[in-house]
């Protein structure tokens, strides 16, 4: 049983997961290079928490609770005695195969591994350790308290005992879990970004301006936010990186990023996150 959580990587995803894992009754213990990226996800924490018990949707003994079951670290090692570990850092092939080869020496044999990667495959990160049967992804949505959906990846590699384990920890989270294979996008990036890529070609040719397609879309189809504001929402840089990784697979160019999109990373407007994307933020 899966009781002791670690999760590496100090942004939102990291302690959006380690509030799911906190809120339902797991140890979590947060690793981030730099104790002052720990605080911060800690600080995130607690104010989503903060917010429940105001909305009434969580007691203050709940919040208490959770927050007490949380604990920060910026050594790897510490990460030695958790039973599943959670891996939420850059889109990085590279830096993510460094990590797992950490992790694989760190960790006891019966350790779960795990990505929350989007995009890339997750057989590469599994063969880079001595426990392939033991590595699958658990990709997670942000924000993960409020999105109920939980991928399960099945690399070629894992086992059945390990995406069993996956599936019962996302069930015990109060999640739906679907299972999926290893392919580039999984199922809902697969699906979700070549609408968002062909929205943006609308806006290049001309089509509609970015505030009508995303009332299009709203009114249309029903959909909670329009493309627009959803790629700010995921940020474009992330956007471009999992379109890129579409397109890498399937070399169809229908999945290439559009000009415009790689042009405003570029310039850094990468949506919520940097404060300007197609829509402008306050920060």
């Amino acid at each position: 049983m899966i009781r002791r959580v670690g999760i590496v990587g100090a942004g939102i995803m990291g302690s959006g997961i380690a509030e799911c894992a906190a809120k339902t009754g797991h140890d979590v213990v947060l690793r981030s290079r730099h104790q002052e990226s720990a605080d911060a996800m800690v600080a995130a924490l607690e104010r989503s928490l903060a917010k429940q018990v105001e909305r009434g949707k969580l007691s203050e003994e709940e919040r208490a609770g959770a927050i007490s079951r949380v604990s920060t670290t910026c050594d790897l090692e510490a990460l030695a005695g958790c039973h599943l570990v959670i891996e939420s850092v850059v889109e990085d092939m590279a830096t993510k195969k460094a990590l797992f080869r950490d992790l694989d020496r760190i960790c006891g044999d019966r350790t779960l591994l795990a990505t929350n990667t989007s995009t890339l495959a997750v057989v590469e990160l599994a063969v880079a350790t001595r426990r392939p049967e033991r590595v699958c992804g658990i990709h997670f949505f942000n924000p993960a308290p409020v999105m109920t959906l939980v991928e399960i990846v099945r690399p070629l590699t894992a086992g059945d005992e390990t995406i069993d384990a996956a599936r019962s920890f996302v069930e015990a989270l109060g999640k739906t879990a679907v299972e999926v294979q290893d392919r580039a996008g999984f199922v809902v990036n697969a699906l979700l970004f070549p609408y968002l890529n062909n929205a943006v070609r609308l806006l290049e040719s001309g089509v509609a301006t970015k505030e009508d397609v995303d009332l299009a879309m709203k009114g249309g189809c029903n959909f909670p936010m329009g493309p627009f504001a959803l790629l700010d929402l995921v940020g474009l840089d992330t956007s471009v990186s999992i379109l890129e990784a579409l397109y890498e697979e399937s070399k169809d160019p229908y999945f290439a990023p559009r000009p415009l999109l790689k042009r405003m990373v570029a310039a850094r407007q990468l949506g919520r996150k940097s404060g300007r994307g197609f829509y402008d933020y306050e920060r």
